[in-house]
């Protein structure tokens, strides 16, 4: 299972705003019934006489509409946007072990590896979802040699972290 990680407010979140939703929903159609002569249930037709008393220009009425407003709309934010970007998922043989990997914690390791390169003075890396981004200063060698060697080293390295998905080092080198 090479899913990315989610975080826990996911499905209590779109639970809460989907019922949110429904009962909104519902007391704006009995509402709409009420008000075209329909026949509506009796805890909602007492409802609706409340609102009639209370038109949508009262305070308390536009006060409250932009709470809960705003409250849905923030719960449908946060069931819909994924959590936990920073870790990246690993590979794994069997379908029921996940494991993760915190990119602060890939981009170290191979930054350590890339330091061990001859003729790199510097090095900055920068793990995204896709691609890895390596800015090293070389200071003795050729620019060629340097990235050629980094190429390879960042292949094993990349290897080794045993990611789900395919990340692509980008590498530049520089002179001071």
């Amino acid at each position: 299972m090479s899913a990315r990680f989610r975080s826990p407010r996911r499905l209590p979140a779109a639970v809460g705003a989907f019922a949110v939703l429904g009962v909104a929903g519902l007391f704006l159609y009995d509402l709409a019934a009420v008000r075209a002569h329909h026949p509506g249930m009796r805890w909602r037709a007492e409802l609706s006489r409340a609102l009639e008393r209370h038109t949508p220009a009262d305070p308390g009425v536009l006060l409250g509409g932009g709470i809960l407003a705003a409250a849905g709309a923030a719960l449908l934010l946060y069931a819909l946007t994924p959590g936990l970007r920073g870790i990246l998922p690993m590979a794994s043989g069997h379908p029921e072990v996940r494991g993760g990997l915190e990119r602060k914690a890939a981009a170290q390791v191979l930054r350590d590896r890339v330091m061990e390169v001859s003729g790199v003075r510097s090095v900055r890396v920068r793990v995204g979802r896709a691609r890895i981004g390596v800015r090293a200063v070389s200071h003795f060698r050729e620019l060629d040699d340097v990235r050629a060697d980094l190429d390879a080293v960042l292949a094993v390295g990349v290897d080794e972290l045993g990611l789900a998905h395919e990340v692509r080092p980008r590498v530049r080198v520089n002179r001071r």
